[in-house]
């Protein structure tokens, strides 16, 4: 890391936020902490934050509306903490805008783990041929320092994750991925998540930048195999 980065802890279990806290100051980042959900949002709007650690059952106003509140203006990495263990449940907080998850008890060496492999994704140095992709005569427009989407001259908000399924995919136009190797090109070897979740990103890429998510003409399905950008 080039810069210190800043992390927002969001919890009502102090020693929670106790633990996490110590561990990653020790590996060089700045913390700060709420216990509610009107402190997060308060502190995530006065400080610069780059990471995200979210409570999902928190008391007033729930992780998941923070977490939407948080989407609604910024695609910061966010992972979330829940006690909820299902495979459905952990999908379900992916496609409301969450990168990465743990179920309580964890350990708190494998969060310090995802927060460092999360950062290092996110705010990797990279060296595109291009500063801005257009497709369509400009119905779509990819700039990619910044990290941001146009569509038909409106900006829309991809997570980082998203972000980086769609350049994936469109840094290599034509070419067929399956989820495993969409997975490998967009995340890397150190990305903790399953393929399944692939297809929760590409329905909300879909979303944004389709004219119709149900007919889409950039991410297209190649049944039986996975997923292609445009022909």
């Amino acid at each position: 890391m080039n810069d210190i980065k800043k992390i927002l802890v969001v919890d009502d279990e102090p020693n929670i936020v106790e633990v996490v806290e110590a561990y990653l100051r020790k590996e060089g980042f700045q913390v700060v902490t709420a216990e509610n959900g009107e402190k997060a949002l308060r502190l995530f709007k006065e400080e610069v934050i780059h990471l995200v650690i979210l409570d999902l059952m928190l008391p007033r106003i729930s992780g998941e509306e923070i977490c939407n509140k948080i989407r609604a203006v910024s695609d910061v990495p966010i992972i979330m903490l829940t006690a909820k263990s299902e495979e459905e449940d952990k999908i379900s907080g992916l496609a409301i805008g969450a990168d990465d998850y743990l179920t309580k008890p964890f350990s708190v060496r494998e969060l310090v783990g995802r927060v460092k492999a999360l950062i290092r994704r996110t705010y990797r140095d990279s060296s595109p041929l291009a500063d801005y992709l257009l497709f369509n005569n400009g119905d779509l427009e990819v700039q990619i320092k910044k990290m941001k989407v146009k569509k038909a001259g409106e900006y829309v908000n991809l997570t980082a994750n998203e972000f980086k399924v769609l350049l994936a995919l469109l840094t290599n136009p034509g070419q067929v991925f399956s989820r495993e190797q969409l997975v490998q090109k967009a995340f890397g070897e150190d990305y903790e998540g399953f393929d399944r979740t692939i297809d929760s990103y590409i329905k909300n890429i879909r979303q944004k930048i389709e004219d119709n998510h149900k007919e889409p003409k950039y991410i297209i399905t190649v049944y039986g195999i996975g997923y292609k950008f445009l022909d």
